[in-house]
């Protein structure tokens, strides 16, 4: 009988979520450069050199590779004949080393977790609690596999109770052009078939930890159904040519894992989940000899990429006027400088309001001919000015887009992901602009930041109205003034170019 202790499975869940936050798996790398050599897309491709080198100097200074460190998702295979020698329950304990690694003061993680979901949404602090899945087996160990789910892909899971005739390709292919952007591809879907309901979607998260080997399945060829349909998904949804961040390309998932499970003869459930370029899960076994060992890849596991800025086009932000951003188009590389605020879902909900009620937004707060950042930045330790500040998904602030540029002179706004119809005729009408950073590539961004300061609504933690100086910050166009977006059109134009598919985005 084996006996685990609480100490050292405490340890063990902290330890692999502090190492999943700053190291992708290898498997992953070597997909996105393989990934990268071949792109022909140029926003396309540029994307996925700033999230390759981004993985690099997170490796290096073990600092989140997004600024989203996540909901931690735990699945565990205790054997039946593991002993505890532990006072708390296995779920207090697993949150007990979420705690202790989101509040690990050398490389403090974002809370992002919020009580009363439906009612007050209070943020917890400390990133508990997790969801937990247990699951009693044959043996005298514990299974662990850990994974930190950003909420920008989480959003964009799927369901479907499907006729037991439905085609489960036809499916994916209408679904995927629905999911936007924002689940910052390209990156991992995670597939889930049969069971009932909330089993296809447990299946579909499980699939999302498995390793990345689309290409060795391409070599071998298929022994089953199943792997036949992952090469299938594979190709067809490449071929939708959505491409990294939703830039057109050749790539937009590095591959399709698939899980399923016996289901009753009316149904057939499929869920999908994707994991974005921020991938981040661990597995290990606890066997009683103490904490787990984590082996990271090694720094030359990262290829030596460096970006161009030949083909970019500086501009200073501070002073720019409609005039000046006219003749912006749709995926041009900027780099900016000067100084813009930052702003997400509670900053803009806040803001609306005090317009509507007449009021004047808060000192500090003048958008005039500014730049807006939908962005909530990780806490910055030892001697950073902010710590990692990547995009969040833009169309959750589509609703208040309108209104705050007709009403405060706004000028642009700076997210990750598409537009929506509604926010792309506001900024048009308002001859605005709006620009993307590479989600996934959140410790690069931050390095741009030269100065940070808190100027409004300190109480919302993360999602306080900052103040960022930045210098020579990399984004694209994605919106122009005149509302031509890079999101509709580039897709369709890769689509159209690969050719294996019939245009389905509409």
């Amino acid at each position: 009988m084996t006996t685990i202790r609480q100490d050292d499975f405490i340890q063990s869940i902290a330890d692999a979520l502090q190492f999943i936050s700053y190291y992708h798996p290898k498997d992953f790398i070597d997909a996105l450069y393989a990934a990268y050599q071949k792109e022909q897309g140029p926003a396309a491709k540029d994307a996925m050199a700033q999230i390759l080198i981004n993985s690099r100097m997170c490796a290096e200074g073990r600092r989140p590779i997004c600024q989203d460190t996540g909901i931690v998702t735990v699945f565990l295979k205790i054997g039946m004949d593991v002993r505890w020698d532990a006072k708390l329950s296995v779920t207090e304990m697993v949150n007990a080393g979420v705690r202790q690694a989101y509040l690990h003061p050398d490389n403090v993680l974002r809370a992002s977790i919020l009580a009363d979901p439906a009612g007050k949404r209070i943020n917890t602090k400390d990133n508990t609690p997790a969801v937990v899945h247990m699951e009693l087996v044959p043996g005298d160990k514990v299974d662990v596999e850990v994974a930190a789910k950003g909420g920008g892909s989480e959003a964009k899971s799927k369901f479907v109770m499907l006729n037991p005739a439905d085609n489960i390709v036809d499916w994916v292919l209408k679904t995927v052009p629905t999911m936007g952007a924002g689940w910052c591809p390209p990156g991992i879907l995670g597939i889930g078939i049969g069971g009932t309901a909330e089993k296809a979607m447990i299946l579909a998260k499980q699939a999302c930890m498995g390793s990345i080997d689309i290409q060795d399945l391409i070599a071998r060829g298929p022994s089953n159904a199943l792997e036949e349909l992952r090469l299938e998904l594979y190709d067809k949804v490449n071929a939708l040519g959505i491409g990294a961040q939703g830039l057109g390309g050749l790539t937009t998932v590095l591959d399709v894992k698939i899980l399923d499970y016996p289901t009753h003869a009316a149904n057939k459930p499929v869920a999908m989940i994707p994991n974005c370029a921020a991938t981040r899960h661990a597995h290990f076994v606890l066997d009683g000899s103490g904490p787990a060992i984590l082996t990271p890849p090694k720094l030359s596991d990262w290829p030596e990429i460096t970006q161009s800025a030949s083909s970019a086009r500086r501009v200073n932000i501070d002073g720019l006027t409609k005039q000046d951003v006219a003749d912006w188009k749709p995926g041009e590389t900027l780099l900016l400088s000067g100084t813009l605020l930052t702003g997400r879902d509670a900053a803009h909900k806040r803001i609306v309001d005090l317009l509507h009620k007449g009021e004047p937004l808060p000192d500090g707060v003048d958008l005039t001919d500014k730049f807006i950042y939908y962005v909530g930045p990780v806490d910055p330790v030892r001697d950073e000015v902010v710590g990692p500040a990547g995009p969040t998904t833009a169309t959750r602030m589509d609703s208040f887009t309108d209104t705050v540029l007709e009403q405060t002179g706004l000028l642009g706004m700076i997210g990750k992901s598409e537009r929506g119809p509604q926010a792309i005729a506001a900024i048009a009408k308002h001859k605005a602009v709006y620009l993307i950073a590479v989600g996934g590539a959140a410790y690069l961004v931050s390095k741009a930041i030269k100065q940070a300061r808190v100027v409004a609504f300190p109480e919302l933690g993360m999602e306080a109205i900052h103040e960022f100086v930045v210098e020579d910050m990399p984004v694209t166009v994605a919106v122009d003034s005149r509302g031509e977006s890079i999101h509709n059109t580039a897709p369709k134009l890769w689509q159209a170019k690969i050719g294996k598919v019939k245009l389905v985005v509409e």
